[in-house]
This record gives structure tokens, C-alpha cells and sequence, in this order.
């Protein structure tokens, strides 16, 4: 079966930087579209990020400029490069491989 599996959140100052990893299983990950989604305490989860087979992007207005969504078929994992972290980026992190398949999600939390 499919299955996704993030990594690399954490605990982050104000600036900093974070890069998030999900590794993909069970499926022909190339040509998937995988997508990058966020949820914060209280909130309803939101888009981030997405990445299509041939390597178009697309991004949120909030983390564009400064999130960057790439992706290694040989090793069948999405990435997701967050830099000048600001605290308003703090949430649950959860990888999707779109439509309907979703990570167990990765805390990222910054501090001000």
C-alpha cells in the first residue's frame, strides 16, 4: 500500500532554517503529483507547496520567495526547503500525494 513518511521538522528560531523530507512507498512516485500541506493549532489545513512530474512548482503567496518544494525520483522523496522561518510558519507539516494520500504530518514550531 502507499505510504509517506516525514521528517526533519523541529524546533526553530525566527530566520532560520528547516528542510523537510517524505519518503514515498508503494506506488510509481515519478509520475505523482506531491504536494506540501500545513495545518496550524485552531486552523483548517492549508496549502503550501506542489510539485508535478516535470517538475513545475507551484507555491503558497504566504512561503513563496522563501520555501523551496523539490523532489528526487531515484530516491522517491519529496523535499521541502523553509527558510527565513517567521513564527506565523509554526504547524503540523503534512506531505500529500495528491489527491488522496497523506503523511502522518511533522511538527515545526518557531520560535519569535
Amino acid at each position: 500500500q502507499v505510504q509517506l513518511v516525514e521528517s526533519g521538522g523541529g524546533l526553530v528560531q525566527a530566520g532560520g532554517s528547516l528542510r523537510l523530507s517524505c519518503a514515498v512507498s508503494g506506488t510509481i512516485f515519478s509520475t505523482k503529483v506531491m504536494g506540501w500541506y500545513r495545518q496550524a493549532p485552531g486552523k483548517q489545513r492549508e496549502f503550501v507547496a506542489r510539485i508535478f512530474r516535470d517538475g513545475t512548482r507551484y507555491y503558497a503567496n504566504s512561503v513563496k520567495g522563501r520555501f523551496t518544494i523539490s523532489r528526487d525520483n531515484a530516491k522517491n522523496t519529496v523535499y521541502l526547503q523553509m527558510n527565513s522561518l517567521k513564527p506565523e510558519d509554526t504547524a503540523v507539516y503534512y506531505c500529500n500525494l495528491e489527491p488522496e494520500f497523506w503523511g502522518q504530518g511533522t511538527q515545526v514550531t518557531v520560535s519569535s
